[in-house]
């Protein structure tokens, strides 16, 4: 296969030649060599983004969300690779968790990490044994799945991390710090309705801060790989900037771009782990994404079904949708915003393939897997939920306008064309 006239990130336009599961070659006059030839007409094409941070629901909970239906949501995205969470049910703490989850996530038609994670009875000896994408999120505090572990026992599983050459993940809230007299403030209703600016006051934002400076230095005493998902401030990147290389963070689009003035709106639709924070934090935040300090994106992706969210504010589930809608929002930005096309490149795909070692993911070059998105950048649309794929039906970026891709490759298999809202094949692979 044969892509010409593709704008890629740098505004360079370049062929691209496409043998089996590879990028070929990448240049200009490139000779098709057989097969099929298609004119990018100069849009852009993008390597395919890694979501290091999803939560397909599988096992436990397929009406929110399958792998089948998740991955479609990540291909209509852009997204040709996912890391799911543990936070499932049967938690993936064990082997034979690990092994159940594996079977299902060859329903995936984009290619995917496992991640094991902790609890008091997980089983390291036979977690550790298996291709793990990396240990966590470890929890610090509770979430969905009620997985949140003390500092005994997070040292502890640093410490075996370590010693496997394991990545760790970490959930950086501490528990202790939270407003518990925030949460009378909930009141009664339910929905957009509730008042939930009450969670973002109760997981107040210093727990997070101290969370984050206290797992970087157990990190960093243990020699670990050490990535905190989901910093939602300023501070807590401040914290991993400040650390040796092997720390990293990730920031997601919602905590980029929506803040505590957006939950008059969402109400329990916005109420997600860590919560919202102030309009101010959030600018400090989007600076941090674009200068450079944040090394990532990734989505967070939590669907729960609408009826779980049209309950009160202490009552609803945490955790919103994001995987088909990140790389959209980011382009978006680009358009009139600081965000250059090269850093949403860099933050979706280029450094979490660096940062997890994904050596033939990230990049459009020669030798690399042919995972490519191509995006017409003057075609925006609005997002809505009954457009989206994931089976939870909503986004809290409803009525924002996304550059969505015209098509995805994942290994140069077409796994998503706009033009016939089509799927490829349920072929993805295990990234480990």
């Amino acid at each position: 296969m044969l892509v010409r006239n593709a704008t890629l990130a740098d505004g360079s336009v370049r062929d691209v030649r496409i043998e089996g599961e590879r990028i070929d070659a990448v240049g200009t006059d490139l000779a098709a060599e057989g097969g099929k030839t298609v004119d990018a007409g100069g849009n852009l094409l993008l390597p395919g983004a890694v979501d290091a941070h999803v939560h397909f629901r599988e096992p436990g909970a397929p009406h929110k969300e399958t792998w089948r239906t998740g991955s479609q949501s990540a291909a209509a995205g852009g997204v040709t690779t996912v890391v799911d969470q543990p936070n499932t049910d049967p938690p993936t703490t064990t082997g034979a968790a690990y092994d159940q989850k594996e079977l299902l996530a060859r329903h995936s038609l984009v290619d995917y990490g496992i991640n094991g994670g902790v609890t008091p009875d997980w089983e390291p000896e036979t977690l550790f044994d298996r291709p793990l994408f990396a240990l966590g999120e470890v929890f610090l505090a509770d979430s969905t799945g009620d997985m949140g572990i003390d500092g005994e026992r997070f040292e502890d599983a640093v410490h075996r991390a370590a010693e496997a050459g394991v990545p760790v993940t970490v959930h950086a809230e501490d528990a202790t710090l939270f407003e518990s007299s925030a949460r009378d403030d909930a009141g009664s209703g339910t929905g957009r309705d509730a008042n939930a600016d009450a969670w973002s006051a109760y997981r107040a934002a210093e727990a997070e801060i101290a969370a984050v400076e206290r797992a970087v230095e157990l990190g960093v005493d243990a020699g670990v790989r050490l990535h905190v998902a989901h910093t939602s401030t300023p501070e807590a990147v401040d914290i991993v900037a400040d650390a040796p290389d092997a720390v990293t963070c990730e920031v997601t689009p919602h905590h980029c771009l929506l803040s505590r003035a957006d939950l008059a709106d969402l109400g329990t639709y916005g109420r997600m782990n860590p919560p919202l924070r102030s309009e101010k934090r959030r600018a400090a935040l989007y600076d941090r994404v674009v200068d450079g300090r944040v090394d990532l994106v990734a989505t967070d992706h939590a669907p729960h079904t609408k009826g779980e969210k049209e309950t009160t504010l202490l009552d609803a589930p945490s955790g919103v949708p994001g995987v088909e809608t990140m790389v959209p929002l980011l382009l978006a930005e680009t358009r009139d915003g600081p965000l250059t096309v090269e850093r949403v490149r860099d933050l979706t795909a280029a450094a979490p393939a660096a940062t997890f070692d994904l050596d033939r993911k990230g990049r459009v070059a020669a030798g690399m897997d042919a995972d490519l998105a191509l995006y017409d950048r003057d075609r925006l649309r609005e997002i809505t939920g009954e457009r989206l794929h994931s089976k939870c039906g909503w986004s809290p970026f409803e009525g924002r306008e996304g550059v969505f891709p015209e098509w995805t490759l994942r290994r140069g298999e077409r796994v998503y064309d706009a033009a016939m809202d089509t799927f490829g094949s349920a072929n993805g692979e295990n990234v480990r």
